[in-house]
């Protein structure tokens, strides 16, 4: 398991650790671009919407590739109606095979995860 803690000006680092991450679990070279699409857009929505921090853990579990993705905020999950962006979950969701989003005291935790080897 790798772990990587980022604020706002990391987010370049946050995708180069994506998708070295992604290449080391054997994902399909076609893939790896959706995968950090998906990384970065809720990683953006931790260090924007969350808290000035996050962090961020990779692993693989049967195969997948597995990201959490946490900070000490609290979200909301998804664009309210009429509103022009916010869609960042919502394209994580749609390129992951599972996203789940846990908002509570403890700050929120989204956790995706993307099939590895081909």
């Amino acid at each position: 398991m790798k772990s990587l803690r980022f604020t706002l000006p990391d987010l370049p680092l946050v995708r180069r650790h994506a998708e070295e991450e992604a290449r080391a679990a054997g994902m399909p070279e076609e893939a790896i671009g959706d995968f950090v699409i998906a990384v970065n857009e809720v990683a953006t929505n931790a260090v924007t919407h969350g808290h000035d921090h996050a962090s961020m853990r990779t692993w693989t579990h049967d195969g997948d590739v597995v990201v959490e993705i946490h900070d000490d905020g609290s979200w909301k999950p998804g664009p309210m109606p009429g509103s022009v962006g916010g869609m960042g979950l919502w394209v994580a969701r749609l390129l992951s095979s599972d996203l789940t989003l846990h908002v509570g005291g403890g700050g929120s935790t989204v956790t995706m995860r993307f099939p590895g080897k081909a």
